[in-house]
């Protein structure tokens, strides 16, 4: 494996993880949870429900990635423009992704997730609408998600020609939190609320250290592929 390919995935997982701990997403994982963990005396039951979720959000992922940039690298015109400057590219998109996880600059938010009519339809077949809960709250895009997504992951996975495996990896990384926590839950202990604020706690920290070196990364991409200054 590739060094390139070793630290896409790295950065693949990284950014998923901490997409799903944002506070816009883990609203909706923490619906995920109490969904999977209600059946919080059956641990094997809630590890499957739980790995299905999972699953369903690295599907969507990952089939929305390779609709992306498989269809940008499929056109002779684009791939070749992207192969030559997607470096050039990625400056800037960085910039702008860590102005986002810092909130210098701020998108609307989006409407969020009904999950009442998902958790009814749930009764009727469990498994199912876990793996179709992961597909649909993957889906249902916060700006910190996408800007984790559309800002970083697919510049990256078109920089490394990956519209599957770093997708897929980052769907993966969404929802290891949501499985985590399910654990937790059907073990019995009654200190998820406080596991949940901690995780708040060092979601602000990881995305502040994420956003400076978003930037910083970004500001070495344009002076050495745009502004051609060698660093050292």
């Amino acid at each position: 494996m590739s060094e390139g390919i070793s630290s896409g995935l790295i950065a693949a997982i990284w950014l998923g993880i901490l997409t799903s701990i944002s506070p816009c997403p883990l609203a909706t994982n923490i619906a995920a949870v109490s969904f999977i963990g209600k059946n919080a005396s059956e641990t094997k039951k809630v590890f499957i429900t739980g790995t299905l979720y999972l699953l369903g959000r690295a599907t969507a992922y990952a089939a929305l990635a390779a609709l992306i940039v498989g269809s940008l690298l499929s056109i002779p015109a684009v791939s070749n423009f992207l192969q030559h400057y997607i470096n050039k590219i990625l400056g800037p998109v960085l910039i702008i992704a860590g102005m986002l996880l810092l909130e210098l600059v701020r998108l609307p938010a989006g409407g969020g997730t009904d999950t009442s009519r998902l958790q009814r339809l749930a009764e009727k077949n469990l498994f199912a609408a876990s793996f179709a809960m992961g597909i649909i709250f993957a889906l249902a895009f916060c700006p910190v998600s996408a800007a984790l997504f559309f800002g970083s992951l697919i510049p990256v996975a078109v920089q490394q020609q990956s519209p599957v495996l770093l997708p897929a990896v980052y769907g993966a990384g969404t929802a290891l939190p949501v499985l985590f926590f399910a654990l937790i839950l059907a073990s019995g202990t009654s200190y998820l609320s406080k596991v949940f604020n901690a995780v708040s706690r060092v979601e602000v920290w990881a995305r502040k250290i994420t956003g400076v070196l978003f930037i910083l990364i970004g500001v070495y991409f344009c002076l050495t592929y745009i502004f051609k200054i060698q660093m050292w």
